[in-house]
């Protein structure tokens, strides 16, 4: 290997380098950006009170009661739909990612049997003290980890009150025995 060959492959890479810290240094100078004071963005949320019993107080929510004497076991039946992926809603029928649904009106939360509760919901529902009356069930379809806190139900909820309410009336129906309308 003689010395112009070595001398050509060096003044090559030095010349590359010359070039790249070039335009870095010009780039630098022309789309500079000052180094923030503090890094992210603060994002503001109105303090709402916390709902359901775990986080210290209810969410106001209009009762479901006067909403269940017109509403539609079919339509309910429709938006259930979004729920029979987790949860079975036939009399016998096995439970699922969630616990199966015949009979829950009215029946104590974390009471369907061979069904593995989470801590909470278990906590909840602790002795039959918290049966899913409909007033319940309308507050915990609206937001479920909102209204039980660190529940495993990963359903983001039903907004719609009507939906509620004609899910409700399904839910309801889905009994050999109904629960009286409130």
């Amino acid at each position: 290997m003689n010395s112009s060959y070595f001398n050509m492959i060096s003044s090559a890479f030095l010349g590359a380098v010359f070039v790249v810290l070039t335009i870095s240094f010009v780039s630098e100078g022309l789309f500079h950006s000052e180094t923030p004071e503090q890094e992210g963005f603060v994002i503001e949320v109105a303090n709402a009170p916390a709902a359901g019993p775990a986080g210290g107080g209810e969410a106001e929510l209009a009762p479901i009661s006067p909403l269940l004497a017109s509403a539609d076991i079919e339509a309910g039946a429709k938006v259930f739909k979004k729920c029979a992926a987790c949860h079975t809603a036939d009399e016998g029928g096995a439970n699922k990612v969630g616990p199966a649904l015949w009979d829950i009106v009215n029946r104590p939360a974390g009471g369907a049997d061979g069904f593995g509760y989470s801590a909470p919901m278990k906590e909840y529902g602790a002795e039959g003290s918290k049966p899913w009356e409909y007033e319940n069930l309308n507050k915990f379809l609206l937001k479920p980890k909102a209204y039980i806190k660190g529940t495993s139900m990963g359903f983001a909820g039903l907004k719609k009150e009507k939906d509620r309410a004609n899910v409700i009336a399904y839910l309801r129906s889905l009994s050999t025995n109904p629960a009286p309308l409130p």
